[in-house]
């Protein structure tokens, strides 16, 4: 259902912790710049208050052998303290640091750490560095500032921050002396201001006296702005209403960041100002929910965890691969596409050394349209491959214009779609599933639900990886623990309750507790009624899906793995490419006639094969229409009858030879006249789909 976001303190501390470590921090200001940017930052703060309550550190890209007169230069523009970084100074609000040459500088627990500069391809980027240290030690209180200059540095950065709830701005393109940098930041969709350095030093300054920014910011503070009940309501509706995605499911400190980040942009200190805003600018709602759904992610994230795959999983997912048994590979969460390419390359590493033909299907899917298409493309800036190895690219990516994209054998292999976690059916029959970093971000009630649904979807010897701060929780009994470090579990024989309502009932179906004593004179007839309703809904429901007037399955209910499968190729929940091919005619005969007679249609003794034995299947197809609802919905529920001749158990030898015979004429003759039948029935459905289609 939702994207992912990581930043390495997730992996220690609890979103709860970070959230209140970060409310004791004041805000610091991060601005990267290049070619042009003595000018950009000059500009910058002479503009810019000296009581803002905010540090500032400059990264510049300066020559390695030359002493830098950065310092000197700026002290002339702002009467706050302009000092040359040293390694372990403690930041304070209101100074100025400024990066050394030959260094790249990060930031950890307020203090400014300096490495000797390290170059990837040619490149050194040390303002996204920069900005990642940053957003990891201050989060929501991180602000990023890309200024004139001639590469993407920053850019990557930027999207940290951003991820992380901090703000970020870039210089505009007709003020900037170089703008190739900035530009690049601007292009990734993660700049909140794109404004000339005088304006965004008076962003700076306005911004620093909001409730959420100004130090201290009480945690009760920011509670307040988020009490208006009826004001959250309304915004989760507005959501749900523009994108489907009900964000009532999400932990609420993650919501409370985001919305709240919006309205610094806007300068609002009231949620019930908010709500209005997004009434009236439709393009705010789209906004807030990119801003929810933020990608932060890249190729080989945490590099071991990956050579963990090639050692303690793929060699057990593969061991006696048949080649007409496929590689089943579920990437649930997958952002803009680099985690699922990631497994792919390393998998087909794995198998380039081993003698195994067989073939391998990946499906990534996430609840952010826009990340799933930029994941289609498969075409990254190459900033995003600085931590792919020169073998790994010259070997998996081919260079475009814009940068790198993956080589069309390898996109063949993943089918990205778009899914909700929460609402839309899984994958099944899978080898692996990874859901790194999602968890997380989501109530523990739909944590609850997801492991299950991941237990079903596995086969009985695949594989869970979740991200290094999740775990399985209280499913020790479906999942067992092979790599503690990258959490990596197998999946245990057990039986899996997906939690899945068979009948939506007017009352709630309570358990029954047969330890209590049973007072007469309550046992009235409604309850005896819920009683009996939950052992049928639990022990003799069949099984069935829900479809919508497009065939679309919108539910399973039930094991339907003996009457439906995936199909192969692109990922599709239309009832007829999943169910089994004995059963699609006479599917899609019965749901035309009870869409054309709007009651229900029965088709019985259809014969499907399963493990090499006849079995009889009898269809039924309900329509309904739920209340308040404008479309048409319809239950399709399976169930496997006994053949005739199975019930001639009496009688003598001879006579149940005959009897046998007999039975076995009439019955193919019954079968003939049923597919006659059923034929003329679908040559007729499909002339009125041809004449409504005209």
């Amino acid at each position: 259902m939702t994207s992912r976001r990581s930043t390495k303190k997730s992996q220690s501390d609890p979103p709860e912790k970070q959230e209140n470590k970060q409310n004791q921090l004041f805000p610091i200001v991060g601005m990267g710049a290049s070619a042009g940017g003595l000018e950009a930052f000059t500009e910058l703060l002479r503009y810019l208050p000296t009581d803002t309550g905010m540090a500032f550190v400059l990264i510049q890209h300066l020559s390695p052998h030359q002493k830098s007169l950065l310092t000197e230069i700026l002290s002339r523009t702002t009467s706050m303290p302009v000092v040359e970084a040293q390694d372990d100074l403690v930041v304070k609000p209101n100074h100025v640091y400024v990066i050394p040459p030959n260094a790249v500088m990060t930031i950890t627990e307020g203090r400014l750490k300096l490495s000797p500069r390290q170059q990837v391809r040619g490149q050194v980027m040390t303002v996204d560095s920069f900005f990642r240290s940053l957003a990891e030690e201050r989060g929501n209180k991180a602000i990023g500032v890309v200024l004139s200059g001639g590469d993407a540095d920053g850019s990557r950065g930027l999207e940290t921050i951003k991820g992380a709830g901090g703000i970020t701005f870039a210089q505009c393109d007709s003020s900037a002396k170089v703008p190739s940098m900035p530009n690049t930041a601007i292009a990734s969709g993660n700049v909140d201001f794109v404004l000339t350095p005088q304006q965004i030093a008076e962003e700076l300054a306005k911004i620093s006296t909001h409730p959420y920014i100004i130090h201290p910011t009480p945690v009760k503070a920011v509670d307040t702005l988020i009490e208006g009940g009826d004001a959250l309501t309304n915004i989760f509706s507005l959501l749900r209403t523009a994108t489907g995605v009900d964000f009532n499911h999400y932990k609420q400190t993650t919501l409370k960041r985001r919305i709240l980040r919006r309205m610094i942009l806007y300068k609002l200190e009231r949620l019930e100002d908010y709500v209005p805003y997004l009434q009236d600018n439709p393009a705010e709602v789209k906004a807030l929910y990119q801003d929810v759904l933020i990608t932060v992610t890249s190729f080989f994230r945490d590099p071991e965890a990956f050579e963990a795959l090639k050692t303690k999983v793929f060699p057990l997912i593969t061991k006696d691969r048949s080649p007409d048994s496929p590689i089943r590979i579920w990437v649930a969460g997958c952002s803009t596409g680099e985690e699922a390419y990631s497994i792919a390359i390393c998998l087909l590493e794995f198998l380039n050394n081993q003698v195994i033909n067989t073939t391998i299907q990946i499906f990534a899917t996430d609840v952010n349209e826009r990340a799933i298409e930029t994941a289609r493309n498969g075409i990254y800036k190459a900033n995003q491959v600085m931590d792919v190895s020169s073998e790994r690219l010259q070997r998996f990516f081919v260079p475009v214009e814009s940068g790198y994209q993956i080589s069309k054998p390898v996109r063949e292999l993943c089918v990205f779609a778009r899914q909700n976690l929460i609402n839309d059916p899984p994958f099944s029959r899978l080898d692996l599933i990874t859901c790194r970093n999602v968890l997380i971000y989501l109530s523990s009630a739909v944590q609850k639900k997801l492991l299950p649904i991941f237990h079903y979807g596995l086969k009985s010897h695949g594989f869970l990886m979740l991200g290094t701060s999740e775990t399985v929780g209280e499913f020790t009994d479906l999942f067992a623990l092979v790599d503690r470090k990258y959490k990596i579990y197998s999946r245990k024989i057990a039986p899996t309750q997906l939690g899945m309502d068979l009948i939506a009932s007017n009352y709630p179906v309570e358990t029954f507790n047969p330890q209590l004593p049973a007072h007469t004179d309550t046992w009235n007839d409604l309850e005896m009624q819920k009683e009996a309703d939950r052992i049928v809904l639990k022990q003799y429901a069949p099984v069935g899906v829900i479809i919508n007037e497009d065939l679309e399955i919108l539910q399973f209910r039930g094991q339907t793995s003996s009457y439906l499968q995936p199909a192969p190729g692109r990922p599709s929940f239309n009832l007829l490419r999943m169910a089994k091919e004995e059963l699609q005619l006479e599917l899609r005969t019965a749901i035309h006639q009870a869409k054309k007679g709007e009651e229900a249609v029965t088709k019985s003794g259809i014969e499907i094969q399963e493990n090499e034995q006849v079995k009889h299947v009898k269809i039924d197809v309900v329509p309904f229409k739920p209340v308040a609802a404008t479309e048409r919905y319809f239950l399709v529920m399976f169930s496997t009858t006994i053949p005739e001749s199975t019930a001639i158990q009496t009688g003598d030898s001879s006579a149940r030879l005959g009897q046998r015979k007999l039975t076995n004429e009439e019955r193919e003759n019954k079968r003939l006249r049923q597919q006659l039948a059923t034929n003329q029935e679908h040559l007729q459905s499909i002339i009125e789909e041809h004449f409504r289609s005209n």
